[in-house]
């Protein structure tokens, strides 16, 4: 009787494992997000489905800065670089090279950055402001579709060639002098007074 038993339960225990086991039905559908994150199934959806046009005029990039209560600098600019372009602002004292920087992004035609400086303020002096667009390869699909892979299509005087051998980039400078007193120069500065 006891091998009967035995049996009985080496059945229910068959039958009981069988049904946690995995079927076809259970499995996920081939397009189902796993872990929250899209698997795509080919390099084709990764890619804009609508055309975009290529960049075809002169870039133009405008800065301008104003000095903040606290002495800190806020860069804004415009441009016609296709939104959503990458770039990046630095900020920098002439005389002793102290450098601040961050990225941003198009929006609109517009971008801004900062405030720049340290907490205590920026000391009188010449700044130089630079804004830089990375090579294409580092751009989000959409803007290198518009810039070309290697930024062929952008052409103008802020154009020059990557140092790095990248392709194209794009580099504006403007410098500025902040402080109450003027200094002899011969270069093109825009003086800058807090009120």
């Amino acid at each position: 009787m006891r091998a009967w038993r035995r049996g009985i339960l080496w059945i229910v225990l068959v039958a009981l494992l069988s049904g946690c086991g995995s079927s076809e039905e259970d499995s996920p559908p081939p397009d189902e997000r796993i872990g929250g994150v899209a698997q795509p199934e080919s390099a084709a959806e990764t890619t804009p489905t609508a055309e975009v046009p290529p960049f075809d005029a002169v870039v133009v990039i405008e800065v301008s800065a104003r000095l903040r209560s606290d002495r800190r600098l806020v860069v804004e600019g415009t441009t016609n670089l296709p939104d959503d372009t990458r770039l990046q602002v630095l900020v920098e004292r002439e005389v002793s090279g102290v450098r601040w920087q961050e990225r941003t992004t198009v929006l609109a035609g517009a971008f801004s950055a900062g405030p720049f400086g340290p907490g205590s303020g920026l000391p009188d002096g010449d700044y130089r402001i630079t804004v830089n667009m990375p090579p294409a390869q580092v751009q989000p699909p959409r803007v290198r579709a518009r810039l070309g892979e290697q930024g062929e299509n952008l052409r103008g005087p802020l154009v020059e060639a990557s140092r790095h051998g990248l392709g194209q980039v794009v580099s504006a400078t403007q410098r500025f002098l902040v402080g109450t007193r003027t200094r002899h120069t011969t270069d093109q500065v825009e003086v800058m007074e807090l009120d």
